[in-house]
């Protein structure tokens, strides 16, 4: 059986080809929030967002037959985000306003701006999960995160036992796991 979780893009995009609905969840699972913050970002409405990274995950599933990939899967994902993104604004009539500023540009066959791109989304997700934590946890959070302060001077910083720290802690963790997934989380955690 396999392990989709762990399959590289390249093999996930052939596996879809084939068919594979599970490969196709996979890529939705693994793309879906960055590609959303990605359009979000872009458009600053929420439901275009949401409708457009639909409307690409939508076409994958209803071509995958005939879906041939000629650069790195998320490199694709991210140019059929931006390119229903300029038909929107094509649409809206201020395309020339975005092309003159020259945003618009993305090198999809580079590596490295495919790796920074997925950076700066990554980070944006983490940093809005540990906003929407509970005052206290984020606090203790960052106490321990940001400022590298050991359980028991978090606890005399802020008055509490070390074992309410502790709990604290392991809270905020699994809230992180649970909102961002373990790739992510393990990516954040490691980095």
């Amino acid at each position: 059986m396999i392990n989709y979780s762990k399959c590289p893009d390249d093999e996930l995009a052939f596996l879809l080809k084939e068919g594979d609905d599970a490969a196709f969840r996979e890529i939705y699972l693994r793309y879906d929030k960055l590609l959303y913050l990605y359009a979000y970002k872009k458009l600053r409405n929420k439901e275009e967002a949401k409708d457009v990274v639909q409307d690409i995950f939508t076409w994958l599933f209803n071509n995958r037959f005939e879906f041939k990939l000629k650069t790195t899967l998320s490199g694709y994902l991210y140019k059929s985000i931006l390119n229903k993104i300029f038909d929107i604004f094509k649409h809206k009539g201020i395309i020339r306003k975005y092309a003159d500023s020259g945003k618009h540009y993305i090198e999809v066959n580079n590596p490295e701006t495919d790796y920074l791109i997925r950076e700066k989304d990554i980070a944006i997700l983490i940093e809005k999960e540990i906003a929407a934590m509970p005052e206290k946890m984020r606090e203790i959070y960052l106490l321990k995160r940001k400022q590298f302060l050991t359980t028991k001077e978090i606890a005399e910083q802020l008055g509490l036992s070390e074992h309410t720290v502790s709990t604290q802690l392991k809270r905020a963790l699994k809230h992180l796991r649970v909102k961002l997934g373990i790739m992510v989380y393990l990516m954040y955690i490691l980095n």
